[in-house]
């Protein structure tokens, strides 16, 4: 099932104002909040020198997703990858143990293995954004050929479209937000640690918790809230899965196990020994594609929310368009992903034509128009914003950066009883 329907399961109203985004390097122009309404007010939303309407018009006829483009760019990748990813194990016996030969020619196809391998995983973020009733076959195809392998099946992403809901985005309830604009510039290090612990923890989730979970329910749902989520927050906690998304979510972890154990099987019955060597490649993998996503999310946003209901223009204005088409930015930004802010307005919009929306953008908005201050020049430039805004503004721990966000405690009691623990 798509992830817009666990999502649905969980959005509640909220009576909390909008409120507006400010900090050393986040300005917005004053003007009036948007609508009440979600869908109204991607129409009616006016800040400044800027309407979403008049945006909307501009790019009103790129919304519809070309299949041939997902799937002929997805296959080439993820096979080419593949291809790499062996050439690279095989390498020392392909050039017959001439290290002089093998060390370059391993390190070219790991670094080649490891760009498509990011660029075909990070097609999960437009499969939570592709029409519900369509790209079937292209989901399961990518599951199969990317999701599983890489321990990433779709179902870590299906809580994604809270990051775009204007009642959801910086709270605690999306997951794929930490206030880093707010916080210490150690936590943006501590940040991009994740890619040291995330691969063995993935291998940990899906080889031994997955079956622990096939006979203790108790554990199980503690699993599916803790750790069933691709999120930068380690203090989320995932709504329970609705009964029709029970069923997907046992299938694919169970195929991640089956995955990892048929990896183990193969090379236990059949070579006599573990697969040291693949398990040792996969993980070198995991934390270059871990810590490359890291990198590429921190440039993605200004990072400054304070935890409240923000607007839509502010969330573009949290975010970033990177103009640079260097290969570090092409490389470490693929699908679309370079076009965040714009992303953020037009989330429906497939990433194949994110370059031209950005383009009409640019040339028709109006020379002062709010949505030229989410353009950087490069990474290096968005991280050193970020940076200086956190040494400047930086609170010494993220409770006291963002006191509208509930303690993980308060929030797990609410969500389990259906009762604010203050009342």
């Amino acid at each position: 099932m798509s992830s817009r329907a666990e999502s649905s399961n969980v959005e509640a109203a909220s009576s909390t104002q909008p409120v507006r985004l400010r900090g050393p390097h986040f300005k917005l122009p004053a003007g009036d909040e948007s609508a009440s309404g979600e869908s109204a007010s991607s129409d009616r939303e006016v800040r400044g020198n800027f309407s979403l309407a008049e945006a909307r018009g501009l790019v009103k006829d790129l919304f519809t997703p070309n299949p041939r483009i997902y799937w002929a760019d997805f296959l080439t990748t993820i096979l080419i990858g593949h291809a790499c990813y062996s050439l690279t194990r095989h390498m020392p016996t392909l050039t017959g143990g001439n290290w002089a030969l093998q060390l370059p020619l391993q390190a070219l196809t790991f670094s080649i293995c490891c760009a498509l391998y990011y660029r075909a995983a990070m097609f999960i973020h437009e499969l939570s954004h592709l029409p519900e009733k369509k790209f079937t076959a292209f989901r399961i195809v990518w599951n199969l050929l990317a999701g599983i392998p890489f321990l990433m099946p779709s179902f870590t992403y299906y809580t994604h479209l809270d990051h775009h809901r204007r009642k959801t985005y910086g709270t605690h309830e999306d997951g794929e937000y930490v206030a880093l604009a707010r916080w210490r510039p150690i936590w943006i290090l501590v940040f991009l640690s994740q890619a040291i612990w995330y691969p063995p923890l993935a291998v940990i989730r899906f080889g031994l918790i997955t079956p622990l979970t096939w006979v203790l329910p108790g554990f199980r749902q503690w699993v599916y809230r803790h750790a069933s989520s691709l999120v930068v927050d380690p203090r989320y906690i995932r709504p329970l899965p609705s009964q029709s998304d029970q069923w997907m979510i046992r299938l694919q972890e169970g195929l991640c196990f089956a995955y990892l154990a048929s990896v183990v099987g193969i090379a236990w019955f059949g070579f006599g020994r573990l697969p040291i060597p693949f398990l040792t490649q996969g993980l070198a993998v995991g934390f270059v594609l871990t810590l490359v996503n890291a990198i590429r999310t921190l440039a993605a946003h200004r990072w400054a929310s304070p935890g409240g209901e923000v607007t839509f223009v502010d969330q573009m204005l949290d975010s970033v368009d990177l103009s640079s088409k260097s290969p570090l930015v092409m490389l470490t930004n693929p699908v679309g992903l370079r076009f965040h802010a714009t992303h953020h307005l037009f989330p429906s919009l497939p990433y194949h034509n994110m370059a031209e929306a950005h383009r009409r953008l640019m040339a028709h908005l109006p020379a002062d128009s709010p949505f030229r201050q989410t353009v950087e020049p490069s990474l290096w430039a968005a991280m050193v914003k970020l940076w200086r805004a956190s040494a400047e503004t930086g609170a010494s721990s993220p409770a006291e950066a963002s006191p509208m966000k509930q303690p993980a405690q308060q929030r797990e009691t609410e969500m389990s009883t259906g009762t604010p623990s203050h009342v």
